[in-house]
């Protein structure tokens, strides 16, 4: 596999993870639970291409991009709302830190993959690279939001299916038959 590829895949498993972070109930825990995933997705894009790194980089590469992105923290303190505040600062959360993650990702990609380091940034060009990623960002973190509630649905309904061949009230080849058509919708 080629090395775009494997750094596509970490940042696509940090944009979940960040995703999940993100919906963390308790207000500046999600930041700060995001923030250690984005630095670890730095990490192993580092070490992938071979470029020196340590946090204290990878912090002053996220500060200098996403800054404390007030839009992050406002979605957090929503949070701190009882009830309705939990669940729409965690979805806005969950989006913003996943299109944070990705736009920080394809940068550092883009900046490893031509020879350079986190460190040696031409900061106008990044800065103008990440607001374009981060709007990307959002479509596909919105994206990996659906699909991850399909494959969610696909999941309880062959669980239900099973249950059903189970009793006895589909044959193991109407079971069969339905789970094919299920595994073509993912």
């Amino acid at each position: 596999m080629d090395k775009k590829k494997q750094a596509d895949g970490v940042v696509t498993g940090h944009v979940l993870w960040s995703m999940g972070g993100g919906l963390i109930p308790l207000p500046i825990l999600d930041v700060a639970a995001v923030t250690f995933v984005q630095l670890d997705m730095l990490e192993q894009l580092a070490r992938l291409y071979e470029v020196d790194y340590s946090a204290s980089i990878g912090r002053s590469f996220i500060t200098a991009l996403a800054g404390t992105t007030v839009a992050k923290l406002g979605a957090s303190a929503i949070k701190a709302i009882p009830g309705i505040g939990s669940v729409i600062g965690g979805l806005s959360m969950s989006i913003l830190s996943g299109a944070t993650t990705y736009a920080l990702g394809q940068v550092a990609i883009s900046q490893m993959s031509s020879g350079g380091s986190l460190l040696n940034l031409d900061l106008e060009w990044a800065k103008q690279a990440y607001q374009e990623a981060f709007e990307q960002g959002k479509s596909v973190a919105s994206k990996l939001e659906k699909d991850k509630a399909k494959s969610k649905n696909v999941i309880e309904t062959l669980e239900r299916l099973g249950e059903l061949k189970e009793k006895g009230v589909i044959t193991e080849e109407e079971f069969e038959a339905q789970k094919a058509k299920l595994l073509e919708r993912l």
